[in-house]
């Protein structure tokens, strides 16, 4: 029997390696960090657009060096999974503080062989000693401030990204690990040239990271902010990738690195005469060796004729997402009338946040209505509570899903649980037609702001996406953290399918708001007729069953800003979140033209602008 590895040909297995626009150093010979380009060399990064469209494959993340890491194990003949592992690692070692080995993701594969979606579930899990009331400060009996949980060893989950790596490829690739993390280990041997976003991130996270020594040493070279155009290399995971690379995932999981991963989330390395409080970590070695990734079956809705799959729960992505366009197809929307769309837009997913909060969580520990939620039949119950001329009251109740006709109840609900902002995203595909949509991240941006010593890599604080203490005293809580538990998350890495053919890929990161992002991304693609480009870039509003909605400042001077405000929506200005810019969700997204051609989008702006490739540019 071939299998799908021994199918790759010679000349794609004696390397995959990236050729990088830098000047290039041996391999471990350089120190950690930001350096100055020697004399005469000239520092640059790989091009960058916003949107490529053409044949042969295709990527789009948020960054160039991992955008063309992709594109490179494509043209060596490697497939769509080949080319998302290739470029998420690559994404560890230029977007650190967003993802990385340290953390977690979710991962939405389409097999164009079989016509059939697969995903698999590569979330953080809780230690085994972790209980429900872990987040409870047994001096005050309260919840632990939440900025003492971010920054702390007891925020940090099992990290599942490798496994997921390993799986994805044992499953429907066609290389090894090894070979899909050359490029970016070539990176982090290399380095990548500082842009304004990565020293603007490490700005925001600089006081914390003064905290911890091993991260000031890496993100804070002699003590300094990253300089813009500098160059930053990072030996140490370049090193962690090789480890991996010879010894597979079971280096984490079993072996050395893991050892350092356990030791550090239990005693941080904290900086001395540092005054922050830093929970020490409940994570042990057995807690690694028994993470597993779960491959589970994907959340499926219909929309104007369109299949949408996306991930279930742990993460309530697919779910939200399918249920607020449920909602929505029972309303004709149009760019004919923008603000009534945009208005529904807001109402539904006002609507299907408010339940996503009562039911969703990790399926292993509750009873998770997935396919209750995702009926038709529900979602024309909840629809009723819209009105084209009214707003509803936040925090709307949620309805039970498994009840009959309990949608158009007004009760009064909780707030929404608060989730970190970071995460990124990329989606591949490849010339036989098979697509990736991948959502990774290690929470926080910086995650804990725990650096692994001599390993190059920031542990996640993935627990703090677990509810502290239950929601509404007396209902079930299915988020409270419990032993080998997944914390629930947003990410809704997305796939959409016209009679069994990829139309888009899309998925964004931005914690709670990549649900609303991936929303309005499709509300305006599918509804209000933009180009995909125009659909990403249009600015973008967030609804999560509060009683404001963060807004970007271009809507804020929109005219439909004050039109919704004449029916009762009321808008605030995003938070900052990956940088100083107040900003919702980085969209990464590929749409599949009709006659073979694919059209890979990424954002023309929002963090500093992502990378759109394509293996055949057309001109």
């Amino acid at each position: 029997m071939i299998t799908r590895r021994a199918l790759v040909s010679a000349a794609s297995a004696a390397a995959l390696a990236l050729p990088l626009l830098l000047p290039t150093a041996a391999a471990g010979s350089s120190p950690a960090g930001a350096a100055a380009a020697p004399s005469g060399a000239r520092l640059q990064p790989p091009p960058k657009q916003a949107v490529a469209t053409g044949s042969g494959g295709a990527v789009s993340s948020v960054n160039p060096y991992a955008s063309q890491a992709g594109i490179e194990v494509l043209r060596r003949g490697g497939n769509a999974v080949d080319a998302a592992v290739a470029t998420a690692a690559a994404l560890g070692v230029v977007e650190p503080y967003s993802a990385g080995i340290g953390g977690g993701g979710y991962f939405v594969y389409y097999d164009a062989a079989k016509k059939k979606v697969h995903t698999i579930d590569g979330r953080e899990t809780a230690p085994a000693r972790m209980r429900s009331d872990s987040f409870i400060d047994p001096s005050t009996g309260k919840a632990i401030p939440f900025q003492e949980a971010v920054n702390s060893g007891l925020s940090v989950g099992v990290p599942g990204t490798p496994a997921t790596w390993q799986k994805a490829l044992d499953d429907w690739g066609t290389v090894s690990l090894g070979r899909a993390l050359r490029p970016a280990t070539r990176i982090a041997d290399d380095g990548f040239v500082v842009n304004d976003e990565f020293r603007a991130q490490t700005a925001m996270n600089e006081a914390r990271f003064r905290d911890i020594t091993s991260t000031s040493e890496l993100f804070l070279p002699n003590g300094e902010l990253p300089v813009v155009g500098s160059r930053f290399r990072n030996p140490d995971l370049a090193r962690t990738y090789r480890e991996l690379s010879r010894e597979g995932t079971d280096a984490l999981y079993h072996g050395e690195i893991g050892r350092d991963v356990v030791r550090t989330a239990q005693n941080p390395p904290v900086t001395a005469g540092s005054d922050r409080t830093f929970w020490p970590g409940l994570m042990e070695r057995r807690d690694l060796a028994n993470y597993a990734v779960v491959r589970r079956d994907p959340t499926r809705t219909t929309y104007h004729g369109l299949d949408v799959y996306s991930m279930a729960p742990s993460s309530s992505g697919g779910t939200t997402v399918g249920e607020a366009l449920n909602i929505l197809e029972n309303f004709p929307l149009s760019s004919a009338d923008r603000v009534q769309a945009l208005h529904h837009y807001l109402e539904a997913s006002r609507i299907a946040f408010a339940d996503r909060n009562r039911w969703v969580g990790d399926p292993a520990f509750s009873d998770v209505p997935t396919k209750a939620l995702l009926s038709k039949e529900f979602a024309k119950d909840r629809a009723c509570l819209i009105r084209p001329d009214a707003t509803l009251t936040s925090p709307l109740a949620p309805a039970d899903p498994r009840g009959a006709t309990t949608g158009c109840a007004r009760g009064k609900g909780t707030q929404e649980p608060y989730e970190g902002p970071s995460t990124t995203h990329l989606v591949t595909a490849d010339r036989w037609g098979n697509v990736v949509s991948y959502t990774l991240t290690i929470e926080q941006t910086g995650g804990s702001a725990i650096t692994v010593p001599g390993r190059g890599f920031l542990l996640n604080n993935e627990l703090t996406d677990f509810d502290f203490t239950p929601l509404t005293p007396g209902v079930p809580d299915p988020n409270l953290p419990a032993p080998g538990k997944r914390p629930r998350s947003s990410m809704s890495p997305t796939i959409v399918l016209r009679d069994g053919k990829p139309v888009i890929a899309v998925g964004s990161p931005g914690g709670a708001t990549i649900i609303t992002t991936v929303l309005q991304t499709l509300v305006n693609r599918l509804d209000l007729g933009m180009s995909l480009p125009d659909a990403v870039a249009a600015p973008r509003i967030s609804q999560r069953n509060r009683t404001t909605t963060d807004a970007e400042p271009a809507f804020l001077d929109s005219p439909e800003r004050t039109a919704l405000e004449g029916l009762g929506q009321h808008f605030v200005l995003a938070p900052q979140t990956f940088t100083p810019s107040p900003e919702i969700g980085a969209v990464a997204a590929l749409e599949f033209q009709r006659d073979g051609k694919v059209t890979a989008v990424a954002e023309p702006k929002r963090r500093g602008g992502g990378s759109a490739m394509v293996v055949n540019e057309s001109r």
